[in-house]
């Protein structure tokens, strides 16, 4: 019994050892650790001591985290705000803290990316007619998280062009 207590205790530092080398790397935020923690086989409640030592300490920061998911999403993969959100609560992020790293976002750079995604889709798109085309548009600009009213306007915009 002595040894097994041992065991767990060495399992558990090697545990929060590895995850403060993995959130000083990259960004991260519970639920990934948490996930993390379970594939390594650490129990709930060791888990949870270890969350708490990493946000005490700053690895974790929900706040800091979401800037920089939004940041990556709507940059490099051009994705919405609608999308980021369901990704971040996915996460139990707060909504506190996604509206408020939403907020955050440039909108003329958000509508500048819709615009270019837009254009780079209608490209290759075949239609038979325009309705058909604005439908095709819309679809693919909603698939990636964008609201209705900036997909019209610049469905508009492109086929002005």
């Amino acid at each position: 019994m002595l040894y097994r207590m041992a065991m767990n205790t060495i399992q558990a530092k090697k545990a929060l050892e590895k995850a403060r080398s993995i959130c000083s790397q990259k960004e991260q935020c519970t639920h990934d650790i948490l996930k993390k923690l379970e594939r390594w086989g650490i129990s709930e409640e060791t888990s949870g001591k270890i969350i708490s030592q990493l946000e005490k300490e700053k690895f974790i920061d929900h706040s800091r985290y979401c800037a920089f998911f939004v940041a990556d999403k709507l940059r490099i993969n051009k994705w919405g705000k609608k999308k980021i959100e369901y990704a971040l609560r996915q996460k139990n992020i707060s909504s506190i803290q996604i509206e408020t790293a939403l907020e955050k976002i440039d909108i003329d750079e958000y509508i500048a990316i819709l615009r270019n995604e837009l254009r780079k889709k209608r490209r290759g798109l075949k239609a038979k007619n325009q309705f058909d085309l604005k439908g095709k548009l819309f679809r693919f600009a909603q698939s990636k998280g964008f609201e209705s009213e900036f997909i019209y306007s610049m469905i508009e915009e492109c086929l002005r062009e």
